[in-house]
């Protein structure tokens, strides 16, 4: 058997930037100060002429942005979720949201997947804050292979772009010759018609571990990969719920405002079905190594087949 290989999100994400970067010279990226974290550094290397460090001042890092991008360049204005969504908030609405602006935000180190760095750095709040933002695309993307894609599919998308990426190694699950990125598209990765799971972002590759612990149950669970959360895959969504009649959401997000609630949103006004969310329940995280923390809060494969075996009975 072959050594599953792991890579960040971010990774890709820096990568990414890289590979658009060589195709488009209006491609410019910002970043505050986290050039190494965020893994925008691999970009300023390779462009030192297109990369600004905006400092410790992430709403003005937007502001610039937002002038960028009225000039015709495309900005990824890059720093931690909890910094991008949160502190920078105010800016995002109405210097990048009002306007419609071309910016995309890339924001990483989102999720208790932080570790040590805590509550104050683990972002569980941001795909909720930017949901409500008029016009806003949501990606959240499942691994490595999937990040750079979605930083082209971001480039080609006129509009605000938000892009959620993690500091945890994840695995790589999307490096087929048949793998597809489309904004608003879910991906089926496993079929079944007892439950599906709908997960994004690192809950993707620990949802078919759990699906594969469920099949020796003789419990058959289809598997969406939900990257885009905004605008989402209605029509998967559907489909899902007439196939197997349950739904669990698994995102590592607050089980409030995020994935679940979208999900929702669509089922309960177009074919309601039940519904359990798997997520961070309405609390803060804390620090600790991010592997402990994952099986803590229930993300890994072990607590979510735990959760939807629980739902099932």
């Amino acid at each position: 058997m072959s050594e599953v290989i792991k890579k960040a999100t971010r990774e890709g994400y820096g990568d990414g930037l890289v590979e658009a970067g060589k195709e488009f010279d209006n491609l410019i990226v910002l970043d505050a100060d986290l050039a190494e974290a965020t893994k925008t550094c691999v970009f300023k290397k390779a462009f030192p002429e297109r990369h600004i460090d905006c400092g410790i001042a992430e709403c003005n890092m937007m502001g610039i942005a937002a002038g960028l991008a009225a000039t015709g360049k495309v900005p990824f204005a890059s720093s931690f979720a909890m910094f991008s969504a949160g502190r920078a908030f105010e800016q995002v609405r109405n210097s990048i949201g009002y306007p419609h602006l071309n910016v995309k935000i890339g924001a990483t180190h989102a999720g208790i997947s932080v570790g040590e760095d805590g509550a104050t750095h683990q972002c569980n709040e941001d795909i909720a804050l930017m949901r409500t933002i008029p016009g806003m695309v949501i990606i959240n993307p499942s691994d490595y292979v999937e990040a750079k894609a979605a930083v082209r599919a971001a480039y080609e998308y006129v509009g605000p772009c938000y892009l959620r990426f993690g500091r945890l190694a994840v695995p790589v699950i999307n490096d087929t010759p048949d793998y597809k990125f489309e904004i608003g598209k879910a991906v089926t990765l496993r079929e079944g018609k007892d439950v599906t799971i709908i997960a994004s972002g690192l809950t993707v590759s620990t949802s078919l571990e759990a699906a594969e612990m469920l099949a020796k149950d003789g419990i058959e669970a289809k598997v969406i990969n939900m990257h885009t959360i905004k605008p989402i895959d209605e029509e998967a969504i559907i489909n899902a719920a007439k196939e197997t009649g349950k739904i669990v959401t698994v995102e590592e997000h607050s089980i409030i405002g995020g994935l679940g609630s979208a999900v929702c949103d669509v089922l309960s006004e177009k074919y309601p079905v039940k519904v359990k969310k798997i997520g961070i329940n309405d609390r803060y995280g804390e620090s600790g190594p991010a592997v402990e923390l994952v099986h803590k809060y229930g993300l890994d494969g072990e607590g979510i087949y735990a959760s939807v075996k629980e739902f099932l009975a």
